[in-house]
C-alpha cells in the first residue's frame, strides 16, 4: 500500500470519526426505528399471547367446519367433505406461512364414537379420546413430542376434532419481526431525509454565527451583533455578548493596571535617580547622607510595591494550591509578632483576642495575604499612641477575622472604592501603593468568602471584617 493511500485512509478514518450533530441525529432516528420495531414486536406478542388463551380463530373455524356437516348423515360424504377441507386448509396455510406444521381434523360418529376420518398425520397415532362435553371447547394436548391445541365439538350426528400445532413464541416473533422490517425499511429514507434536511436547516443560523465571529479582528471584543431569531440561539448570543463584556472588562483593568503600576514604580525610581546623582555630585556628607536614606526609602517602596504585585498576580493565577492543615490562631500570633517592632516604633498598642488553637484547613498563601495586608494597613494608617486588635474565632463553619483601629477612618463615600487596586483616599499623610486592600479582596474572593467594612474601635477608625467558609472536615 502507497503512502498517499495510507495518508487517504487515515484522512477518510479521522473525517468519520470525528462526531457531527448530523451523523448523531441520523442514528438517533436510526436507533428510534430499533425501538419501534421492537415496541410494535412487543405489542403484538402481548396482544397474540391474549388472544392464543381463547383461540377464537380455531373455535370459528371448528364451529364453521361442524356447521357444514350437520345436513350429511352419510359418513361416506362427511369423509369426503372433511378431506377435502383438510386437503384447502393446509394449502392456504402453505401459501400464507404464517402458522407451523399442518392442521389435521379428526371426525366420529356421534353414536357409535367410531372413527369416520382422520388426517394422514393422525391415523397411526394414539390420541386422547374425545370428551363427552356437549359445547365446543378447547384443549392442548402433546402427541409425539409436539404440543397441540384441540378443538372438539359436536352435534347431534358428528364429532369433529380439529388438531393445530401449538405455535412457540419464538416462532410468532420470528415471523413477526420479518413482517415488520420491510415496512420500517421503506420508511426509513423519507425520515431519514427529512431529519437530515431538518438538521442541516436548523444548523445554518449557527454556522452564521460562528463564521462572523470567526470574520471578528482578534482585538474586536464588541457585541456579537448577530440578532439571532430563533429562541434557541438567543441564550448562545446572549452569553457571548456577556463574555465578550467581561473580556473588555478585563482588557480595560489590565491596562489601568498596567498604567497605574508604571506610574508608582515610576515615581520611586525618579527618587532613586535623584538621591543617587545626589550622592554621587554632592560635596556635602550632610547631604549625601541624607539622600542615602531617601535612596534607602525609595528602594523599600519599590521592593514592597513589586512584591505587592507579585502576590496580586499569585492570585489573579488560576491554579490554586491545594488546602493545607494549619493551626490559625498560632500563626497569627507569629504574623503579630514580626509586627510588633512597626506597632512599637509608632507606639501603637496591638492586640489579638484568638482562642489557644484553632486548626482548619485552608489555602494558606491566600490567607496570608489577608492578614499581612490587613494588619499592615492598619498600623500604616493609625497615628502615634493607637490601637489596632485583631480578633479571629470560628462560627459554624467559617472562619471570622477581624482588624480594627482608632485611626482615622475612610468616609463612607469612599467604602466601596478602597479595595480597587491603585486606589487611596485622599488624607492620608501615610505612604502606600493602593494594593493591599486589592490583594484583602482578591484573597477573600479565591477563597469563597467575604469581606466587609465597618466600624472601628470605640466608634472610631474603620475595621475590616472577612468571613472564610471552611469545609466540613477541617
Amino acid at each position: 500500500m502507497t503512502t498517499t493511500m495510507k495518508h487517504a485512509l487515515r484522512s477518510t478514518w479521522a473525517w468519520l470519526a470525528e462526531p457531527t450533530l448530523m451523523r448523531r441525529s441520523v442514528a438517533s432516528v436510526l436507533v428510534a426505528f430499533v425501538v419501534v420495531w421492537a415496541v410494535l414486536l412487543g405489542y403484538n406478542f402481548v396482544n397474540y399471547k391474549h388472544t392464543i388463551t381463547r383461540d377464537p380463530g380455531l373455535m370459528k373455524y371448528g364451529d364453521a367446519v361442524l356447521d357444514s356437516l350437520a345436513s350429511i348423515t352419510d359418513p361416506a360424504h362427511a369423509a369426503t367433505a372433511v378431506a377435502a377441507t383438510d386437503h384447502w386448509t393446509n394449502i392456504r396455510r402453505r401459501q400464507i406461512g404464517l402458522l407451523p406444521g399442518v392442521q389435521m381434523h379428526e371426525l366420529l360418529d356421534a353414536a357409535s364414537g367410531q372413527r369416520v376420518f382422520a388426517s394422514p398425520g393422525l391415523q397411526n397415532v394414539a390420541v386422547p379420546p374425545a370428551s363427552q362435553r356437549a359445547e365446543p371447547f378447547i384443549e392442548e394436548a402433546a402427541l409425539q413430542g409436539r404440543s397441540f391445541r384441540i378443538y372438539t365439538g359436536r352435534n347431534a350426528r358428528w364429532v369433529l376434532r380439529v388438531f393445530e400445532t401449538k405455535r412457540t413464541d419464538s416462532n410468532f416473533l420470528q415471523y413477526n419481526g420479518r413482517a415488520l422490517l420491510p415496512y420500517l425499511l421503506l420508511a426509513s429514507p423519507f425520515v431519514l431525509l427529512a431529519v437530515w434536511l431538518s438538521v442541516r436547516h436548523g444548523l445554518r443560523p449557527l454556522q452564521q454565527l460562528a463564521s462572523r465571529i470567526a470574520q471578528r479582528g482578534q482585538d474586536d471584543l464588541q457585541s456579537v451583533g448577530f440578532n439571532a431569531r430563533h429562541r434557541e440561539l438567543k441564550p448562545l448570543e446572549q452569553s457571548l455578548d456577556h463574555l465578550f463584556a467581561q473580556l473588555r472588562q478585563k482588557v480595560e483593568r489590565e491596562r489601568a493596571f498596567v498604567q497605574d503600576a508604571a506610574h508608582e514604580v515610576r515615581t520611586p525610581l525618579a527618587v532613586i535617580t535623584a538621591q543617587a546623582h545626589v550622592m554621587a555630585r554632592s560635596p556635602s556628607e550632610e547631604e549625601r547622607t541624607q539622600a542615602q536614606a531617601h535612596l534607602e526609602q525609595a528602594i523599600a517602596r519599590t521592593s514592597h510595591l513589586a512584591q505587592q504585585l507579585l502576590d496580586l498576580a499569585a492570585l489573579d493565577d488560576a491554579q490554586r494550591p491545594a488546602p493545607r492543615d494549619l493551626d490559625v490562631a498560632q500563626w497569627l500570633r507569629g504574623a503579630l509578632a514580626q509586627a510588633a517592632p512597626q506597632a512599637i516604633a509608632r507606639q501603637i498598642e496591638l492586640s489579638l483576642d484568638a482562642p489557644d488553637i484553632l486548626p482548619a484547613r485552608l489555602d494558606q498563601p491566600a490567607f496570608e495575604s489577608i492578614a499581612h495586608n490587613l494588619i499592615d494597613n492598619a498600623l500604616r494608617y493609625t497615628p502615634h499612641g493607637g490601637n489596632v486588635a485583631v480578633a479571629l474565632r470560628r462560627e459554624g463553619a467559617a472562619l471570622q477575622l477581624s482588624v480594627q483601629d482608632d485611626g482615622p477612618g475612610i468616609p463612607a463615600t469612599e467604602h466601596q472604592r478602597v479595595f480597587e487596586r491603585f486606589y487611596r483616599g485622599a488624607g492620608h499623610a501615610a505612604n502606600g501603593s493602593g494594593l493591599g486592600l486589592a490583594i484583602v479582596r482578591q484573597a477573600v474572593l479565591r477563597m469563597g468568602g467575604q469581606v466587609q467594612i465597618g466600624v472601628g474601635l470605640n466608634g472610631k477608625g474603620v475595621g475590616f471584617f472577612v468571613s472564610i467558609p471552611l469545609p466540613h472536615s477541617a
